[in-house]
């Protein structure tokens, strides 16, 4: 199993930026973030394949940007032009190869972005 801390998150105005980072024991093949808010369903984030290849949702996409650090397994999710709709609690995760569903996850780390 392998153990994900989370670190970076906080409170931002709208269309501030902040970086998240995600110290693994090991990694996977498929890493990445997905959030969760209060009352609203599990979204994924971002993901990065070993390959280096990046899926995005939508809602993110051109405004967030995933990379990893493989020589100290740390991931990160670098987030600008952050919205009021980005709060939610994120989640550092190792992901079942190339799709949306954790096999691990860390604690999490609150964003909340204010208007």
């Amino acid at each position: 199993q392998v153990q994900l801390v989370e670190s970076g998150g906080g409170s931002v105005l709208a269309g501030g930026s902040l970086r998240l980072s995600c110290s693994a024991s090991l990694t996977y093949m498929t890493m990445g973030w997905f959030r969760q808010a209060p009352g609203k369903e599990r979204e994924g984030v971002a993901r990065i394949n070993s390959d280096g290849s990046t899926t995005y949702a939508d809602s993110v996409t051109g405004r967030f940007t995933i990379s990893q650090d493989k020589a100290n397994n740390t991931l990160y999710l670098q987030m600008n032009s952050l919205k009021a709709e980005d709060t939610a609690k994120y989640y550092c995760a190792a992901f079942y190869t190339g799709t949306w569903a954790a096999r691990d996850r860390g604690q999490g780390t609150q964003v909340t972005v204010s208007s």
